[in-house]
Order: C-alpha cells, then structure tokens, then sequence
C-alpha cells in the first residue's frame, strides 16, 4: 500500500459525526386515516476521532436462534397498496421539476420505509428504491439485481403516471436469518 492510500485511508477513518436528514420538522407523512407521523434518517459519517475511542469496548457474544424460516411471510399486498397510496398522495398534482423530484425521492422512500416497517414484519431487510423521470417521447426499462433466496425474500412494486413524470417503487422483503 502506498503512502498516498495510508494517508487517504486514514483521513476517511478521523471523520466522525452523526446527520440527521429530512427531519420530524421537515417532512410530515400523510397516513392514510389523516393522522401526520414524523419520519427521521439518520445518516452517520465519522468526522473526528473522540476521547471515548481510547476506552476498549466489551465484546458483545450473541447466541444462534437457529430459526431458519420466518414466522410469517412478507406482505406483498399491504406493502403493494401503501406503494400505491405514498405515490398517489405525493405526485398526483405534481409537475416535473428535476430538482423538486430528486427531493421527492427521498421523502416518498423514507415515507414509503417507515409505513412498511410500522407493519412489524420480524427479520425481515427493507429496501426501498424510488425513481421518477419525466414523461416525454422515450422508452425506459429498469432492472434490479442481487443475491435471493427464492424461497423467503419477495418484493413488492407499483408504478405511477401522471401528465408530465412518472414514478416507480420497488420494496424489496430481504429475510434475515
């Protein structure tokens, strides 16, 4: 390794802090009876290494639960009409605005992240992804690749389309074991 890698590598290791973005302020998601519900990210980086570094911490040994299938299947319907009902609420009278949709992202996933998770599915991995584009004379085609278990991990999509962008959401169930 040279030293320009040790010193980078060791640069990215100083960093410490901790972000929160798209804050209980900032963004209020619309549940479907008219109740609002704070939806929080936190984002961690490291920034600048702390006095508490230097105290060791006590090994955490966690025992094997054995459980190899989950105790009741994902949702993909109830994850597919909440994936309906966020897109619906947020972009039917929406114009397409590349910077307005890049936020909307953002917000529609950690909306659509925290309604899914409200349903209490044990070990299960969500992952949410959200693209919108605008509607003009063009074709697009999407694809998702990763590492699945046939037999417990599952998705759920929906797309949206209004008169100038669409959108489409993917709620990918990763079981856990």
């Amino acid at each position: 390794m040279t030293d320009l890698a040790k010193e980078k590598a060791a640069r990215l290791l100083k960093k410490r802090a901790s972000v929160s973005s798209l804050g209980s302020h900032e963004v209020r998601a619309k549940d479907t009876i008219g109740k609002t519900k704070d939806s929080i990210s936190t984002v961690s980086y490291i920034d600048e290494p702390g006095h508490h570094d230097d105290i060791p911490r006590p090994t955490v040994h966690m025992e094997n639960t054995y459980q190899l299938t989950p105790p009741r299947r994902f949702p993909v319907l109830t994850v597919k009409d909440i994936l309906k009902d966020v897109l619906t609420s947020y972009l039917q009278e929406e114009k397409y605005e590349a910077e307005l949709c890049r936020q909307m992202t953002k917000t529609i996933s950690e909306v659509v992240k925290a309604r899914v998770k409200d349903l209490m599915i044990p070990r299960y991995k969500i992952i949410v992804i959200i693209w919108i584009g605008q509607i003009r004379d063009q074709n697009i085609r999407m694809g998702s690749r990763c590492l699945w278990d046939a037999a417990h991990d599952t998705y759920s999509s929906h797309s949206f389309k209004n008169s100038s962008l669409f959108a489409v959401a993917n709620v990918y169930g990763v079981y856990f074991e």
